[in-house]
């Protein structure tokens, strides 16, 4: 009998072996750490990115998708912040109290 890769579901647990004790112990360690690094990586990018949206407005030659991605990024910065903020984490991204 073969398996139809194309039309088996994928699971970590039947492409992979299983991680050894310490890789286990390392990762449960790590994981909580993921959201504020998500959180600065977000903040971070969507900063340049506003950064350079407002020297177009500056300029007067921001279209509305310009307006509208610029609005985007200073909401995506401002959820990050937040996260960091309730994490106590906003020296992460420069601010202090």
């Amino acid at each position: 009998m073969t398996i139809d890769h194309a039309r088996a579901p994928f699971t970590l647990e039947s492409r992979t072996a299983p991680l050894p004790p310490a890789a286990v112990e390392a990762l449960a360690r790590t994981l909580p750490h993921f959201p504020l690094v998500q959180a600065v990586t977000e903040y971070e990018t969507a900063a340049v990115h506003a950064a350079q949206l407002a020297g177009l407005a500056e300029s007067g030659r921001m279209s509305d998708l310009d307006a509208r991605s610029l609005a985007e990024a200073e909401n995506v910065m401002a959820a990050a912040h937040t996260v960091l903020k309730q994490a106590g984490q906003l020296h992460l991204i420069g601010v202090t109290a």
